[in-house]
């Protein structure tokens, strides 16, 4: 039996945290122990022979017979995560959520420099500071902390995704249609994933960094307007999700 039958995947800084307290009041859901198990990712695992009993512990009661679900934004961007959750379980349903690649960006580095591991100015760190990259192999730490660009380019991502799992076993979605309208974008996922519809409850409250005083640069935003551009068209054409109120876009 394969206990876990819905992953979430991102992308960082779009929502994952709002959908998790969201689904954990659900009660035809199996909740995992915590947000983010990130065995998908966990390079400590044997992955010739993985032991998904390690997995199966983080989701409760072996006898609750309701999907269980993980949601670990870092899925869709790790290298090989989602080979390993198809070799899991390929009828799995999964969900991914994406916001505008400025905004994440801009999300993402200011996250870091919270927690004390980045110092680096965002304009320094979206353009010298992807050289702290280059030097890396595909699995290395600094791939998590220091891709505030890299994680934007979605479209090389969803292919992936598309060639791995049939499309009505995805389902995407758009940060900003959550937090305008949660219940309807509930209503949505309760349908996908064929349970009943989520409990009527207030939208989740959306996390607001504490004011550090950082403020967006105009020349950054026009500087990651020229980078994602063209990405960002190509992954509305694939996705199929409405791009017209993101930043990427905007006056152009």
């Amino acid at each position: 039996m394969r206990h876990l039958n819905i992953i979430v995947g991102g992308v960082q800084k779009a929502g994952t945290t709002s959908l998790y307290h969201y689904f954990l009041g659900h009660n035809g859901l199996r909740a995992p122990v915590r947000k983010e198990l990130h065995f998908f990712d966990d390079e400590r695992v044997d992955w010739n022979r993985p032991d998904y009993n390690l997995l199966h512990a983080k989701l409760g009661s072996r006898d609750d017979e309701r999907p269980g679900f993980d949601i670990t934004p870092i899925y869709l961007f790790w290298p090989p995560s989602l080979e390993r959750i198809h070799a899991y379980n390929p009828l799995c349903r999964l969900i991914f959520i994406f916001r505008d690649p400025i905004e994440r960006a801009w999300s993402h580095w200011r996250m870091e420099r919270r927690r004390h591991r980045d110092d680096m100015p965002f304009g320094h760190a979206i353009r010298q500071g992807r050289d702290r990259l280059k030097s890396a192999t595909p699995l290395d730490p600094a791939w998590r902390i220091f891709s505030y660009v890299e994680r934007g380019f979605y479209t090389e991502q969803l292919r992936r995704l598309f060639e791995l799992f049939p499309r009505e076993q995805i389902l995407l979605l758009r940060s900003a249609d959550l937090q305008r309208d949660h219940v309807a974008v509930l209503n949505r996922i309760a349908s996908f994933l064929g349970i009943p519809c989520f409990p009527k409850v207030p939208p989740h409250t959306v996390f607001q960094a504490p004011e550090d005083g950082a403020v967006l640069d105009k020349g950054d935003v026009d500087y990651l307007q020229k980078l994602f551009y063209d990405d960002v068209l190509a992954f509305s054409e694939l996705s199929g999700l409405a791009i017209d109120d993101w930043l990427t876009v905007a006056h152009k």
